[in-house]
């Protein structure tokens, strides 16, 4: 869910948008990127941004439906606490409980300090759908320069391999850019729903229309 979501999602996701083989971490220069490989084969993806603003702000980014709305998806419900769910969609048409919503338990909950999830259920159409319940997202809070947070996420049980290589890829890239968006929710505000599904709603009718290539 991105985590995130992309939660990844969001990013499942968290995020979770485009293409993972063509996307890369360093197209986020605000995302620091410490990944590594343990001994054993399996990869660690960690990854850091800074937020400005205080923990308490950023925590409630993921821990509350307002919050999570404001950055990560459109569709959303969460039950912040430990065991709890967060449970998303990047489709405007979703409903909660829908059956391909991304939904992640949370199975860390230390307030302002901790907070680590794993995906109980995932888009059908995710590469690796059923091992990626196998990866642990956890995202720790520490106090930055300025009054800010820096966001930290690592992300364990990437053996070695398909699906896990891909969803590594995947989610390497989508986490970055769900933490960009974060951190964008307060340097530019919460994303506006509603203007991003009239564009899409836009550019999909524009598509309709356009002649075929190569057509007079």
């Amino acid at each position: 869910m991105k985590i995130i979501g992309r939660l990844t999602a969001a990013a499942a996701a968290l995020a979770l948008a485009g293409s993972a083989a063509a996307q890369s971490i360093k197209d986020y220069p605000d995302v620091t990127d410490t990944s590594f490989v343990q001994a054993n084969g399996h990869k660690v993806l960690r990854i850091a941004i800074d937020v400005p603003a205080p923990r308490k702000a950023v925590w409630e980014r993921f821990t509350t439906t307002e919050g999570y709305r404001a950055w990560a998806v459109p569709v959303a419900l969460v039950d912040g606490k430990l065991g709890g769910t967060i449970e998303g969609s990047y489709d405007f048409k979703a409903r909660i409980g829908d059956v391909d919503n991304i939904r992640n338990q949370i199975v860390v909950f230390q307030p302002e300090q901790t907070l680590a999830i794993r995906n109980v259920n995932a888009p059908k159409t995710l590469p690796g759908r059923e091992q990626f319940g196998e990866i642990v997202t956890v995202m720790e809070f520490a106090d930055a320069s300025a009054g800010g947070t820096r966001v930290t996420l690592t992300a364990v049980g990437y053996k070695p391999g398909e699906p896990y290589d891909t969803l590594y890829k995947h989610f390497g890239w989508g986490n970055a850019y769900s933490l960009m968006k974060l951190k964008e929710s307060f340097t530019k505000g919460p994303i506006d729903w509603k203007q991003v599904q009239a564009q899409q709603e836009a550019k999909a009718a524009s598509a309709k229309v356009a002649p075929p290539k190569g057509a007079n």
